[in-house]
């Protein structure tokens, strides 16, 4: 179950990279509103997560989670570049979750 945590929490750590970049520098009250309610959910549901799972460990798949989807959602929403490099960087970070995860004996 504690995983299911973390995951939540990253999707919540990308909702609020996403706001965060409505929010314009916090001078957008409704985005920046949701921003923060997002960040709050983010770390709780990440704290719930630490309770079972290694610091290091918990922490490493959240951010990186949070780092690929934020990605996705830039060249999404807004036009970010693709290149074949920042995505095969993104692969490595990927790939480093997924070891993190196998490797974990929770």
């Amino acid at each position: 179950m504690s995983w299911i945590y973390i995951a939540i929490a990253s999707l919540f750590e990308i909702g609020w990279a996403i706001t965060l970049k409505y929010s314009e520098g916090f001078t957008k009250i409704v985005p920046s509103i949701i921003t923060i309610i997002l960040m709050i959910l983010s770390f709780w549901f990440l704290s719930i997560g630490l309770k079972t799972l290694p610091v290091g460990t918990a922490y490493t798949v959240w951010t990186g989670l949070g780092a690929v989807g934020t990605v996705i959602l830039g060249v999404i929403l807004f036009k970010e570049p693709i290149e074949i490099r920042r995505f095969f960087c993104i692969g490595l970070i990927l790939a480093g979750v997924i070891g993190l995860k196998i490797t974990s004996a929770h």
